[in-house]
């Protein structure tokens, strides 16, 4: 576990790994057999049978529980997807109440699945951070080494947790996901088809200006490159999506998800070969006006935060809030992480994080688009922590 480990690009599967029992399944296999390997799997409802929501958010047939989401959550704001309508790569949004999207999705099912507005569905509601007291759903273990929500726990500014609702035949079209992070979607109720494609693939399916297709299914792309794996996931199932596998998502009944994007040690590494290549992207776009606008590599920052959430010297705090959460670990005794969403790492856990951590910061420190920028406002200096951080591993080894 030493060196920095890229997430591996494997040949394309005919199958996904099933896991049938938590009881057997322990988080050292998930660890080297899916985290490291970056390989998918899919959970058996087993794995969330003690889910509340399982039971308060579905009636007896599997379908939405309607009167218990509008009782509880009917005045919440919800961003809603119209999928009939396509903007650049994506779908257009707008906010609705969960009232008016229930009302809207109940038409729907009386009309045939059908309406004059399109088929609409409710994405990426920040659910937990919105209503922190519904303790509707457990993080699996598997899943809880989660720097990204870590972090934005800690800077409270936002998360990637969220709840997903739509009708059969709502759709999500071709992407990655946020940051090259993995990702883990449970149905709380109905299905979805997912087809899942390995990292480097998706390469075989761009036009002749470098784009990426909005949707994978049309005639002109079926020959373009091995299909598809093909995910059937059935109501309590998980699905892990590793980082850098393009996917596209079908509901294939009403269904209602929840979803969480996380990066970890195992990926992180991924994650900042995003960040150089969005910025690269960045670079090229406003070139030309390197020589005539002051600060360029500044705005460049701003853009590619603007474009992924996150800039380099964010990165780098990013880096350093989970880099003291887990000194503070140590100095604990592994306590100062237990929580409901978070596990509790052991020293071997610990210690792994610090290394990814530090080989991590070295690349950063080392690239010179960083090197460019002003961090002399950065608390503590990169230097500095880079150094606390090896004396910190040394103690743990000579310990």
């Amino acid at each position: 576990m030493d060196a920095v480990t890229e997430p591996v690009t494997r040949p394309a599967r005919s199958r996904i790994d099933r896991l049938e029992d938590p009881d057997t399944f322990s988080y050292h296999e998930f660890f080297h057999k899916y985290l490291i390997a970056n390989a998918p799997c899919l959970f058996s409802a087993e794995f969330t049978r003690s889910w509340s929501s399982r039971r308060s958010w579905v009636t007896a047939d599997n379908s939405p529980n309607w009167d218990h989401l509008l009782q509880v959550f009917g005045d919440a704001i919800v961003p809603v997807a119209n999928c009939d309508v396509k903007e650049y790569n994506s779908n257009p949004k707008e906010l609705l109440p969960l009232r008016e999207y229930i009302t809207y999705w109940r038409d729907y099912i009386e009309n045939g699945h059908h309406s004059a507005g399109g088929c609409l569905y409710l994405k990426d509601w920040h659910m937990r951070r919105e209503f922190p007291d519904q303790d509707v759903y457990d993080t699996p273990v598997y899943f809880s080494s989660d720097w990204l929500n870590e972090y934005w726990d800690a800077v409270g500014v936002d998360d990637y947790r969220f709840v997903y609702m739509g009708p059969a035949g709502s759709w999500t079209p071709f992407h990655a996901d946020v940051f090259r992070s993995y990702s883990w979607s449970a149905n709380i109720c109905g299905r979805k088809k997912w087809l899942l494609f390995p990292p480097g693939q998706e390469e075989d399916l761009r036009d002749c200006s470098g784009h990426l297709p909005y949707d994978v299914t049309t005639l002109s792309l079926q020959n373009r490159c091995p299909p598809p794996l093909e995910v059937i996931q059935e109501a309590g199932e998980i699905i892990f999506v590793p980082s850098g596998w393009h996917h596209q998502v079908y509901n294939l009944e009403d269904t209602i998800s929840i979803n969480h994007n996380w990066v970890n040690g195992c990926n992180v590494s991924a994650m900042w070969s995003f960040l150089q290549t969005e910025l690269s992207a960045v670079q090229r776009e406003v070139r030309e006006w390197k020589e005539t606008m002051d600060d360029w590599e500044h705005h460049c920052q701003l853009i590619l935060k603007s474009c992924t959430g996150i800039h380099y010297k964010e990165f780098y705090n990013f880096l350093r809030i989970i880099a003291e959460h887990r000194i503070q670990v140590l100095q604990d005794g592994h306590k100062s992480l237990q929580g409901p969403n978070v596990m509790a790492p052991g020293p071997r856990h610990v210690q792994f994080d610090l290394r990814r951590i530090v080989e991590t910061l070295m690349l950063l420190m080392d690239n010179k688009d960083f090197q460019k920028l002003d961090t002399e406002t950065l608390r503590p200096r990169p230097e500095d922590l880079l150094r606390e951080l090896e004396h910190v591993i040394g103690g743990i080894v000579t310990g």
